[in-house]
């Protein structure tokens, strides 16, 4: 791992602390939220949402993976990497608890700690089927879940992998 060889090797407890505020507030947004006003008669405005959070999260990781991968100084994607896949899941807890106001468009939904029960399950591939995406528009979110979670999630988790394990080995070199 390159850059400033006078950097400390992890991030302070001051941005440990922001990381673990910032996790606290996007959990309580999700369940403070009046994400029902998202009902049927709003669902340009939900898909919006949807596609824009959704997208800004992408960008996000992309850009922590770009640093992982340049060996960027400064960068805390142990920090960052994480933050931005918890709230990429619960963006789509959102999407599921609006999706459970929807008639015909999920079975077995009912609050939202069954929608983040639900993007867990699905991001974890392991379909338990007590909550079925039954109509076109939850089966294309859950879709669209599954592919991010390939795309983005994955890489992120590998860029992640990638500069703890060059971290290890510096931190190696450096104590011999």
């Amino acid at each position: 791992m390159s850059g400033d060889p006078s950097a400390p090797p992890f991030p302070s407890a001051r941005l440990w602390l922001g990381a673990g505020a910032c996790e606290i507030a996007l959990l309580l947004g999700y369940f403070l939220l009046p994400l029902h006003r998202l009902g049927p008669q709003h669902s340009a405005l939900a898909v919006v949402l949807l596609v824009g959070a959704l997208g800004v999260l992408a960008l996000l990781i992309l850009r922590q993976i770009h640093a992982v991968l340049l060996e960027r100084p400064g960068a805390h994607p142990g920090l960052v990497i994480p933050l931005l896949m918890c709230s990429s899941v619960l963006v789509f807890s959102a999407a599921y608890f609006v999706l459970a106001h929807y008639p015909g468009e999920i079975t077995g939904l009912a609050t939202r700690v069954d929608a983040l029960y639900f993007t867990l399950v699905t991001l974890a591939t392991v379909g338990y089927g007590d909550i079925t995406p039954i109509g076109q528009a939850a089966r294309v979110v859950t879709l669209l879940q599954i592919l991010y979670n390939f795309v983005f999630l994955t890489a992120a988790a590998t860029a992640l992998t990638h500069r703890i394990r060059s971290g290890i080995g510096t931190r190696g070199r450096r104590y011999r």
